[in-house]
């Protein structure tokens, strides 16, 4: 090897060993955050409820049952709830139902999209009402 290609191959395993010294140091970790109260029941009939809070402000709770849906399956509808202190002090809520439709979360804090224009609501009305008419 030349003496430009031994140097830049020496500057590369230097920036590669002060990159994994760097990766390798260990992080300051966040103190353990204390659970001021907790509950859990699980029923024979796979229903259950469950709650707790922490020392830092943050509530959940949720509970839950079977369900049988329309596929003749079974499934499983969770509605809840959690809070909790931000970063900017603030504290958010939010509720939810969990079931065959996904996760429905609600919120204050949580965006919500525009309505539909009319004209669009107008047009996707008459696409429901027409399906005969639709290009593939």
């Amino acid at each position: 090897m030349s003496g430009t290609h031994s140097a830049a191959m020496n500057s590369l395993i230097l920036v590669c060993l002060l990159f994994s010294a760097a990766v390798a140091t260990p992080q300051e970790a966040a103190p353990p955050v204390a659970i001021i109260s907790q509950e859990s029941t699980v029923n024979h009939d796979g229903s259950f409820s469950s709650s707790y809070e922490s020392a830092d402000g943050t509530k959940v709770q949720q509970s839950g049952q079977l369900k049988t849906l329309a596929e003749g399956e079974d499934g499983e509808s969770i509605q809840g709830s959690y809070s909790y202190v931000a970063p900017d002090g603030n504290t958010y809520s939010i509720n939810y139902l969990a079931d065959e439709n996904g996760f429905v979360p609600q919120g204050d804090h949580i965006p919500v999209a525009p309505p539909i224009p009319e004209a669009i609501a107008r047009s996707l009305e008459y696409n429901a009402a027409h399906p005969e008419e639709e290009t593939q």
